[in-house]
Parts: C-alpha cells; sequence; structure tokens
C-alpha cells in the first residue's frame, strides 16, 4: 500500500514549493546563485549626462558614456553618447562614437556615426565612418592597434636618445662641446 518512492517523491514536491533556506547543501546554493551570474553578460557601466568625470578610466567591461570625462579610457567596449564629451586618449576592442572626443582613439574597430565628432588621431584595425560625421587628424591601420603604445615605450626604451648625452673624454671627465660663447656688450 504504501511504498518509500511515494513518500521521496511527495517530500520532493513539498521541498520544491518550499523557499531556499540558509542550511541549505553547498550545491543548492551555487546552483542557485551562481548560474543565473556566471552566464549572463554583465551591463555597462553608465557615465550620465550630469556627471563630469576628471581623471582615468580602466575596466575589462563595457562604459557608456553620457557625460563629460577628462582623462584616458581602456574598456572592452566604449559607447560615446550623443552628448558626450571626452578630452584624453580612448583605448577599446570596439568604439561607438556618437558624441565628441578630444584626443587620440586606438581600437580593432571603431565606428563614427553621422553625429560623431572627432579631434585627433584614428588608429585601428577597422574602421566605418558614417556620412555627417565630422573628423580632423589622421587614420592609421594597424593590426594590434591596442598594444601600439606599449610598442613605441618599448622601442623608447632600448634606443636612447643620444642629443641630450656629453661626449665623454678617455679620462671620463666630461669634454666641451664647440657652442657659440655670448660676450655681453660693453
Amino acid at each position: 500500500m504504501f511504498s518509500k518512492t511515494k513518500l521521496t517523491d511527495q517530500k520532493k514536491s513539498n521541498d520544491a514549493a518550499k523557499p531556499i533556506v540558509s542550511d541549505a547543501s553547498s550545491e543548492d546554493k551555487e546552483l542557485s546563485f551562481s548560474a543565473p551570474f556566471s552566464r549572463s553578460k554583465p551591463a555597462a557601466s553608465i557615465l550620465s549626462e550630469d556627471l563630469k568625470v576628471i581623471g582615468n578610466i580602466k575596466t575589462l567591461g563595457d562604459i557608456q558614456v553620457e557625460g563629460l570625462v577628462e582623462g584616458d579610457i581602456r574598456a572592452h567596449l566604449l559607447t560615446v553618447g550623443e552628448s558626450a564629451t571626452i578630452k584624453g586618449e580612448v583605448v577599446a576592442d570596439d568604439v561607438v562614437i556618437n558624441g565628441r572626443i578630444i584626443g587620440r582613439v586606438r581600437g580593432l574597430k571603431v565606428r563614427l556615426t553621422s553625429t560623431a565628432r572627432v579631434e585627433g588621431d584614428i588608429i585601428h584595425k577597422t574602421i566605418a565612418i558614417e556620412s555627417g560625421a565630422h573628423f580632423e587628424g589622421s587614420v592609421q591601420r594597424q593590426d594590434d592597434p591596442i598594444n601600439q603604445n606599449a610598442k613605441n615605450i618599448k622601442n623608447e626604451a632600448t634606443s636612447p636618445d643620444t642629443s641630450k648625452m656629453k661626449p665623454v673624454s678617455t679620462n671620463g671627465t666630461a669634454t666641451e662641446t664647440s657652442s657659440p660663447k655670448i660676450n655681453p656688450l660693453k
């Protein structure tokens, strides 16, 4: 008449209706809390129109700027809103410009929409410029525009600027270079 399977099935159906309590097993906690967050992409950080940021911004995520930023921005995806102004260098995998940027733009994919205003150089792998966009500067295509700055810094570090070096004699003292001497008027 009664069997253990029916009792356990009834108990399972009652447990499903109950909310998870704090003494639940760690497996239940992982499934109920981590599964939805680990699969979904985090929302973009939004800097609203009334926000003014002075300083650099760096994130691995996405940023949507609607306000004013005076500083450099590094992100995965940067969206510059129509009301936004950025004064500084922008580095991102994807850059969508609807507003104004005064400074260098470096990105794998750069898109200037019809409302974009850019005053500065653009270094890109792929670029799209819609009709109506304003752009003053140079455009340069590179296979790796994101890490372009690091390469230049490395090259500068390995090859020192010799124009500022003084010649040295064999005894170790600095020698005078032939520079014109100025005599005061008498």
